[in-house]
């Protein structure tokens, strides 16, 4: 009786990890917050096929565009709780997000998850080719002969690349108009029309800078880039700043500390992989990898960095 008795007692503490260890036994469902296509799309697919293979399972991606990227935390957060088979894309807005609105929404740090840090954008101001401002400094220079009157565009309002050029013209203590546009075609097409002075975006303008219509004064990453080698980085312009807007893979809160270890791991081998790296070079996109323990220590102090800007600028989206 006492041999049995300890059978039953221990079956239920042995459970939980047999379950993990067969995780995953159905397809996994990631959420994509942006339209298909494009480069991050497109890391996520050679990612995603190589990890499938591993896991045992595919990895299905489902792309839920709209409502400022925030689409696919809502659905962890309200529809997803204790479902270990569906994860997101997450990204710095989803962090912001609950600083920016009185309305109930998530805590960014409890209600997720964290399994990897994969990747980021390229940032970089741009100018038309014909402008007078050939640097960064000729165009801070300008900007403070007449404050306000030059322009500046992003994609949107509390959006990483528009909090960086507030950080940027505070530094400087210099003044710029912001001008929001839906999307960066619309943004490019506006410059290119001399309507506004500058964009502050992601590098949507790389084939512009290519053929000579717009002229790229700096880059938001640790280093140069491989195709405008020529173009410096903040940092080497004194600002001490890398923006590259980090953004990874998160789950349902409370997911098991094995199920996270799994897909982190075969996540992590795709990411090192020669083919998803020869991706990430092509389209210069930086190597922001962190592993799980690491990516929620970074939300964590990323939050308080947001906290400080928000307040600072005095951003809501209400």
């Amino acid at each position: 009786m006492t041999i049995h008795r300890r059978a039953v007692l221990l079956a239920p503490l042995a459970m939980p990890a047999l379950a993990q260890e067969r995780w995953p036994n159905r397809p996994i469902r990631f959420l994509f917050p942006w339209s298909a296509g494009g480069v991050v799309d497109g890391y996520l697919r050679l990612c995603f096929e190589q990890a499938g293979q591993e896991l045992g399972q595919p990895i299905v991606l489902e792309t839920r565009s709209g409502a400022r990227g925030t689409l696919a935390a809502q659905f962890l957060v309200q529809q997803a709780r204790g479902d270990d088979h569906v994860f997101a894309h997450h990204h710095l807005s989803i962090i912001r997000h609950p600083l920016l609105t009185r309305a109930r929404s998530w805590d960014p740090i409890e209600d997720f998850s964290y399994v990897i840090q994969q990747s980021g954008f390229v940032f970089g101001i741009v100018v038309h080719a014909t402008s007078p401002w050939r640097s960064m400094a000729e165009l801070i220079a300008a900007a403070r002969a007449a404050p306000g009157r030059l322009t500046f565009a992003t994609s949107g309002v509390a959006t990483s690349n528009h909090l960086a050029m507030e950080e940027i013209l505070f530094r400087d203590g210099v003044e710029m108009e912001h001008v929001v546009f839906r999307g960066a075609t619309d943004a490019l097409n506006a410059l290119l029309g001399r309507q506004i002075h500058a964009i502050a975006g992601s590098n949507t303008w790389a084939p512009a800078v290519e053929a000579g219509t717009l002229r790229l004064l700096c880059v938001w990453t640790r280093e140069r880039l491989a195709a405008f080698p020529e173009v410096p980085t903040l940092r080497e312009l004194g600002y001490d700043m890398v923006v590259t807007s980090p953004w990874g893979v998160v789950g349902p809160r409370g997911l098991p500390a094995g199920v996270v270890r799994r897909l982190h791991d075969a996540l992590a081998r795709a990411h090192r992989s020669e083919t998803v790296q020869a991706h990430m070079r092509r389209f210069d996109m930086p190597d922001e990898y962190l592993g799980a323990e690491d990516y929620l220590a970074f939300a964590r102090a990323q939050f308080e960095r947001e906290r400080v800007l928000v307040s600072r600028l005095n951003l809501s989206i209400d």
